[in-house]
């Protein structure tokens, strides 16, 4: 090997190393970072805009963008989670507070059930009431247990939660304000030619979009509806659950229904008919027709991924990444697509060629 070759290996081998120890020096606050990338996409066509409306000065634009973030994300968001855990400890309150039973609910569900449901329920064991209850309390328990330590790690990580909203907010200045020079920076440096590096580039943006935005209004509308729907009929902390059909509307298919089908259930075995028809109504052809009309539009389209293709990249990517995994998950099975389809065509191209060349 020529010394010229030597050499090249040896820096390649470098840019490789060093690469890895800078991305390595970044994963404690990765997520920061992340946001920061999906927020500087989300707003940029307003920073765009102020951009041009402040005569070309790019640093001011920048600074009106953050704080539009911070009005339009973090303030609300902050508002929600804050009534959301004053909304658990007042359940929990009362339920410690009331005279509920469980086992009574349950003796009460029992009596309605149909012999072969209660005899299928004797089979499995779950028969004996109090233990059921016993069962139920004990796991309660260990919930309440697991959310105190939660709550006592949020507590003592305050300051590296405050650090990592500094970095982002401070990240997302530099990524409106430079924001085209990094990515021209980066298209140059990448080895790819110049069509396959903007083919996965314009798809790592539009899947950006359609699983932050998409789902976010997906959410907003599931989980307000359910929410008031919940409300009205008189069902205990109305928000809780709001806020629970929002989280799982991430998972498309199933989503809100895991929450308010067994609602309906137990209304109506409990003989609120009534309420337990409208909340199947409202369920099936509200939430749900919301799911399947938006979610194609919003979401598939978009990120030009099949449905079961997202559900299963979405569990996967909140399975490995926690709360980030929603959108690094169909991120991943885009961008993996996007390749494979990339290296399907070369090679497409290649066979045509090869067959020319015979003929």
């Amino acid at each position: 090997m020529s010394r010229q070759g030597i050499q090249n290996i040896s820096f390649v081998a470098l840019v490789v190393a060093i690469t890895a120890a800078f991305v390595w020096l970044l994963l404690p606050y990765y997520s920061a970072i992340l946001w920061a990338v999906i927020l500087a996409i989300l707003f940029n066509p307003l920073q765009r805009r102020l951009t041009v409306w402040f005569g070309g000065r790019r640093s001011l634009a920048a600074v009106v963008s953050v704080l539009a973030c911070i009005c339009v994300v973090l303030i609300p968001a902050s508002l929600v989670i804050a009534s959301f855990s004053i909304e658990v400890s007042s359940l929990i309150r009362r339920l410690q507070e009331s005279d509920f039973s469980l086992a009574d609910a349950l003796t009460q569900v029992q009596a309605v059930l149909p012999d072969f449901a209660n005899k299928a329920l004797a089979d499995m064991n779950l028969g004996n009431l109090r233990e059921i209850q016993d069962g139920v309390l004990s796991a309660l328990s260990n919930t309440g247990q697991t959310i105190a330590s939660g709550a006592l790690g949020i507590g003592q990580g305050t300051l590296q939660f405050v650090i990592g909203l500094a970095i982002m907010l401070y990240l997302l200045f530099f990524l409106f304000r430079d924001g085209r020079s990094l990515v021209l920076m980066i298209r140059n440096s990448v080895p790819l030619d110049r069509t396959r590096t903007d083919d996965i580039a314009a798809r790592f943006v539009s899947v950006v979009k359609a699983t932050v935005r998409g789902n976010v209004l997906i959410a907003l509308a599931q989980g307000g509806i359910g929410g008031v729907t919940f409300w009205l009929l008189g069902i205990e902390a109305p928000l809780l659950w709001g806020v629970v059909m929002a989280v799982l509307s991430l998972l498309p298919a199933v989503g809100a229904f895991l929450v308010w089908a067994p609602f309906a259930v137990y209304l109506g075995l409990t003989g609120e008919i009534t309420k337990a028809i409208i909340l199947v109504l409202v369920g099936a052809l509200v939430i749900s027709t919301i799911d399947n009309f938006l979610r194609p539009v919003l979401v598939g389209r978009e990120t030009r991924l099949p449905d079961y293709v997202v559900l299963i990249s979405t569990i996967g990517g909140l399975s490995l990444f926690g709360a980030n995994g929603f959108v690094l998950g169909p991120l991943v099975a885009a961008l993996f697509m996007a390749v494979w389809s990339q290296f399907t065509d070369d090679r497409l191209s290649e066979s045509s060629e090869d067959t020319a060349e015979t003929v």
